[in-house]
């Protein structure tokens, strides 16, 4: 009768138990980014010079930040979904020409500029979203042949060259990511930081609440149940390809305001690092995993590696390594996990 009442209290005990371990786990999972920019920071604060952890440079992480952590919204999104984007660094390049084209030779203004260049931007991804879902080929190769298209798209309208525009013709598109002047000293960071925070909480409120965020994890989970279970699988895709280009195009046009020109040849690579800061993150290239904090998190590691090794003097060859580095142990941790759970 006792090993029966002790089988039976075990038992009753032994769900709460696994319960806590897997909730217990589930935040070490979410948290996990964190901690990592923690120590990495922290490890900095100890080996950098005293300049690494003023204010300043502060301002200039979140500021060299932005680019890449306003093109891995969108990534977020396709990688959540299951697929990948390579064409992002060319719809960067393509967005800073075609701003700098319609400020030159439309006489538009800058709003109207900017605009432009994040709509054909967005236009380029719902191409690579139909050519995906319609042709059903991987979207690695899709992907792959539409970074080659826009980029040659972007030398064709600057005719191979940089597309110089008027200083008095950039009003307030010069003043996104440049050093908060002291008369401002009140809004803390430039307003394209701001912009990539409020961008961050809108992409975070929509993969939560509302039935996108949700059908996008269901394809990424599994993308045959959730086409039983009623998802439009195509029209989900195409809308992911299409934000993943329009928050390129927003990429774009904060890369325009820290160069001034329209360059076809800049952001050679910027894909790279994108996908790096969704994986860094916790996004899972298997798809049905990531977070918009996890991804903004991954971006901020990755400057604050670039900034630490810039001021301790070590050379562009060693941060590439680190970085590389912590993307493959980010990886490998992924496939652990899945095994794990698998």
């Amino acid at each position: 009768m006792k090993d029966k009442e002790n089988g039976t209290q075990n038992s009753q005990f032994s769900i709460p138990n696994s319960q806590f371990f897997r909730n217990w786990r589930s935040w070490l999972n979410a948290l996990s980014p964190v901690l990592a920019l923690v120590v990495v920071f922290g490890l900095f604060v100890l080996i950098a010079p005293s300049s690494f952890a003023t204010t300043r440079n502060m301002e200039t992480i979140a500021r060299q930040t932005a680019i890449v952590g306003v093109a891995a919204l969108g990534m977020t999104l396709v990688i959540i979904s299951g697929g990948i984007d390579l064409s992002v660094g060319s719809v960067v390049a393509l967005s800073t020409v075609v701003i700098a084209w319609l400020l030159r030779y439309t006489g538009a203004g800058p709003l109207t500029a900017a605009v432009g260049g994040v709509a054909a931007s967005a236009l380029f991804g719902l191409l690579s979203g139909i050519l995906i879902t319609r042709l059903r080929v991987v979207p690695f190769i899709v992907t792959l042949g539409m970074m080659l298209v826009v980029r040659g798209a972007a030398k064709g309208i600057g005719q191979e060259q940089k597309i110089d525009v008027d200083p008095s013709r950039l009003a307030w598109l010069d003043d996104l990511l440049a050093t908060v002047p002291q008369e401002r000293s009140w809004m803390l960071l430039p307003p394209g930081v701001w912009m990539m925070i409020l961008l961050a909480i809108a992409m975070a409120a929509l993969l939560r609440y509302t039935r996108l965020g949700r059908h996008t994890f269901a394809i990424g989970s599994n993308e045959q149940t959730a086409r039983l279970c009623g998802v439009a699988v195509e029209r989900v895709k195409v809308l992911v390809y299409t934000l993943c280009g329009a928050f390129a195009g927003l990429a774009g046009l904060m890369q325009f305001s820290r160069l001034t020109v329209g360059d076809p040849t800049v952001a050679v690579g910027l894909e790279l690092n994108v996908i790096a800061a969704v994986v860094i993150g916790g996004g899972s290239l298997n798809g049905g995993e990531g977070s918009i904090l996890g991804t903004l998190v991954g971006a901020l590691i990755m400057t604050v590696i670039a900034s630490g090794c810039t001021q301790r003097g070590y050379p562009n060859w060693v941060q590439e390594i680190i970085t590389g580095g912590i993307i493959v142990i980010a990886v490998a941790l992924d496939r652990l996990r899945h095994r794990r759970t698998s």
